[in-house]
């Protein structure tokens, strides 16, 4: 059974004026008596207690004087009011905007916990844009959709953007909580060297915090984010400030040879593809000079190229895969996946020597 989210505001707004209403019946004045003891016309009053005019400063004092409270007490109430009742202007308006949620990998989205699902389609558009970070549909459609001019993207980004946006935008979400020092590049070319040594952890609960703190500590970001059904996304990169970066990683291959490669992948556009554009990277579809930079980049970090000469140039056997791996450094996987990459391996062989992961399930 589907959970529905608690409305935000109730379907009902309560003026100030009902407040005065039953403090003036507590007092046993008529609404003219009290119009006299405010010195407003009758009229004036009556609007005020149905909400029709703005209860101003001025008027904040005086009720202050006849009926007690404070000024602040009254122009408090005044203030909730109109937010209520803009509010649900504001959900009436946005209802009419719900087709637009077809667009967006919804159910995808409240699986994965990023937004709550709500019964109201006005309250249901509030959520989302509020996830995206955005005013309107309009300014989602500039960045996180019709955008796509924003990213240097795979054809993956056309054909699935609003899938693809809402993973990027989560990954921003979870990178904004992570406090990073100032980008420094020689500090993070240095750090890249030593992050290269946890390729040999098999656990993430032995890698993942020491990569993220190295990465903090020079300006980057790293954020894992299971991508949603229709997002095939390996791994995406952008400057989210002059001297903060995001990489972003989403395990879709759930391989460590894979996830290594997404890693100093994305690296590489942070060192040499300068800061103007971000970088969507779908498997399997990467082309041109950057992403074949990149690539190189990745492949050379994970394994020096004088020392793959020496590999490839010998028989391959699982003992010569596993001494070269413990030679240079680096998972077995890693070289396993490399093989199989260059059609020196079959997809097929010695996959036992990846190392495989599953996402944790939140639960209750």
């Amino acid at each position: 059974m589907t959970e529905f989210a608690q409305a935000r505001t109730p379907d009902w707004v309560s003026p100030p004026g009902e407040t005065i209403a039953d403090l003036r019946e507590e007092q046993g004045w008529t609404q003219r008596e009290l119009a006299q003891r405010l010195d407003y016309s009758p009229k004036h009053v009556n609007q005020l207690i149905k909400g029709k005019v703005p209860l101003s400063e001025e008027t904040a004092l005086r009720l202050e004087r006849v009926l007690g409270g404070t000024a602040r007490f009254w122009l408090e109430r005044e203030a909730q009011y109109r937010e209520a009742l803009t509010r649900k202007e504001e959900l009436e308006t946005l209802a009419t905007q719900a087709s637009w949620l077809k667009e967006l990998p919804l159910t995808e989205m409240v699986r994965l916990g990023w937004i709550r699902r709500f019964s109201h389609k006005g309250q249901q558009v509030a959520e989302c844009l509020g996830f995206f970070g955005v005013a309107s549909v309009d300014a989602w459609r500039g960045r996180y959709s019709d955008g796509a001019a924003a990213f240097r993207a795979s054809p993956t980004f056309e054909r699935e953007g609003a899938a693809v946006g809402a993973w990027f935008r989560e990954a921003e979400r979870l990178a904004s909580e992570i406090d990073c020092e100032p980008f420094d590049r020689k500090g993070f070319e240095q750090a890249l060297e030593r992050l290269r040594a946890l390729t040999s952890q098999s656990s993430p609960a032995a890698f993942i915090p020491p990569l993220v703190e190295q990465c903090r500590g020079v300006g980057v970001a790293v954020v894992f984010v299971e991508a949603p059904k229709g997002c095939p996304v390996s791994g995406a990169t952008r400057w989210l400030a002059p001297d903060k970066a995001l990489i972003a990683l989403s395990l879709r291959h759930k391989s460590n040879d894979h996830l290594w490669f997404s890693f100093f992948h994305e690296a590489a556009h942070l060192l040499l593809h300068g800061k103007r554009v971000a970088f969507v990277d779908a498997e399997g579809e990467l082309d041109g000079k950057e992403e074949q930079e990149a690539n190189a980049f990745a492949e050379n970090h994970l394994i020096p190229p004088e020392t793959w000469q020496e590999l490839t140039g010998s028989t391959l056997s699982r003992d010569s895969v596993l001494r070269f791996a413990q030679q240079v450094g680096v998972a077995p996987g890693i070289v396993v996946g490399r093989l199989q990459k260059e059609g020196l391996l079959h997809w097929s062989t010695m996959n036992d020597l990846k190392v495989r992961y599953t996402w944790e399930r939140k639960t209750g």
